[in-house]
């Protein structure tokens, strides 16, 4: 009997684990992946760096040298401030590459905490089914009635918004189409052999969901939330536009493009700056997700 238990134990995740290495060797050998992972690097390591090696605060203040302008614009500008400095004559280069920081821990925190939870729900759904499946699967629908955005302004907006609530906010918000995707795959899993098998030696249902079921769903929904992390990066964004998200004086690229619309006649590196960041990192990331899901859809296609 332990023989044949340790046997069950180890098959599927090993199995899955063959599975994820030949998606991750078919995704890398496309350009796209290769270049989305070089400049998403660049980025992250950047983000990490930079501003601890110039030794330039991003919340120091210069008057006298207030909205400088790139280094190649023409007059005025330093090789100090390589980007320009705000109206407060505040570094660009690194209030954009701290905000940059901020927005990849909100985008990579919030999806697994989507992930989680969803994946959780839907597991219990779906292997359960029943009362349930009924009662989990009311609450996503009522959950995927409220748009993401609306929900997060809502709650956000009658508190001081933090990382931490909003990472919280944004995840408990998402989290309703991973337990639907969840769901439907378990339902279909639970009804093969291995499972009938594990359940005829005597397997508990927690034992069946965790060491079965889980690593073989959970991979292919960890490949598509790579895209939910550009996803989450967006609203994040969109909530410190809005004055919603972490708030002044940290750097973020919501609130530095909302400050930069003010000069876009006679500063517009301002909020063009973290802009271009915002739109590299999402396209990396986008690069790397889609490449990834191409890859999947064509291994478990060909299946």
């Amino acid at each position: 009997m332990s023989t044949v238990n340790t046997t069950l134990d180890v098959s599927a995740p090993k199995r899955e684990r063959k599975i994820a290495a030949r998606i991750w060797s078919q995704a890398f050998a496309s350009i796209e992946f290769k270049i989305g992972m070089v400049v998403f690097i660049i980025l992250l390591l950047l983000a990490i760096f930079y501003p601890w090696l110039s030794g330039i605060d991003p919340l120091k203040m210069d008057i006298r040298g207030k909205l400088a302008p790139p280094l190649f614009i023409g007059e005025g500008w330093t090789w100090a401030n390589p980007l320009g400095t705000d109206q407060l004559g505040r570094d660009m280069l690194s209030r954009s590459l701290v905000g940059l920081r901020y927005s990849l821990l909100i985008g990579v925190s919030t999806t697994i905490l989507m992930v989680c939870v969803g994946a959780m729900i839907g597991l219990f759904a779906g292997y359960f089914g029943g009362k349930v499946d009924t009662v989990l699967m009311r609450l996503t629908d009522a959950q995927l009635s409220i748009p993401m955005i609306i929900l997060a302004i809502t709650i956000l907006g009658v508190s001081r918004p933090t990382i931490p609530s909003i990472i919280i906010v944004l995840g408990l918000a998402g989290w309703p189409v991973y337990a639907r995707i969840m769901r439907s795959t378990v339902m279909s899993e639970r009804k093969k052999e291995y499972v009938r098998g594990a359940q005829v030696l005597g397997a508990t249902d927690w034992r069946i969901m965790f060491t079965l079921i889980l690593p073989l769903v959970l991979p292919p929904i960890a490949f598509v939330a790579v895209l939910d992390i550009a996803r989450m990066m967006i609203f994040e964004s969109v909530l410190g536009f809005l004055g919603l998200g972490v708030q002044p004086p940290t750097p973020t690229f919501g609130n530095i493009i909302a400050d930069g619309r003010k000069y876009l006649i006679n500063a517009w590196w301002i909020a063009t700056m973290p802009g271009i960041f915002l739109v590299l990192t999402l396209t990396s990331i986008n690069l790397m997700g889609a490449s990834l899901e191409r890859a999947r859809n064509a291994i478990y296609g060909g299946a």
